[in-house]
């Protein structure tokens, strides 16, 4: 079945399920170039009478630089049986290997030339809003800041973004 457009008001409360047990793809660049990577941590909600999605990447990600540059990306919730597709996209860098082309993913474009995988279940198109390097000086429990972060930090930098376009099957 092919990807079709539907209204994000139409999402069932369950795509915040998906976050938890179906991780997705985020993906920035353009037609010309792009990466992908996994991610675990994303909210989904409203702001600023937006539906909005929130991400994080950390600085020394090569998505990071895409993210950076470009002012659209892309969540894509591929289904649960191509789970390696999500830890190979998730333990190779960019850098170093084109991780498109290695998992055979098609790629298509929404808003802003902002690209997406055809395999995908789910796809969300965000227009960045908002962002903010996170910080140790705003954590109220410390207990995130040993599990995650460390001595040598590595913090992540969050990205509030409109979603734009909706895609299921």
């Amino acid at each position: 079945m092919k990807l079709h457009p539907i209204d994000f008001m139409e999402l069932s409360p369950k795509v915040f399920q998906l976050f938890g047990t179906q991780t997705p793809l985020l993906t920035a660049g353009d037609k010309n170039r792009c990466n992908t990577m996994t991610i675990g941590w994303a909210q989904l909600g409203t702001l600023w009478a937006k539906p909005v999605c929130t991400v994080y990447v950390r600085p020394e990600r090569h998505t990071y630089g895409f993210m950076e540059s470009h002012d659209y990306f892309t969540l894509s919730f591929l289904p649960a049986e191509q789970k390696s597709i999500l830890t190979f996209c998730g333990t190779k860098s960019g850098r170093d290997v084109d991780k498109i082309k290695e998992c055979g993913l098609t790629v298509a474009y929404g808003a802003g030339d902002a690209p997406y995988f055809e395999e995908a279940e789910l796809v969300l198109v965000c227009k960045k809003l908002y962002t903010q390097e996170l910080s140790a000086d705003c954590v109220l429990d410390g207990g995130p800041i040993d599990r995650f972060y460390g001595a040598h930090g590595n913090w992540h930098k969050s990205y509030v973004a409109e979603v734009v376009e909706v895609y299921t099957k």
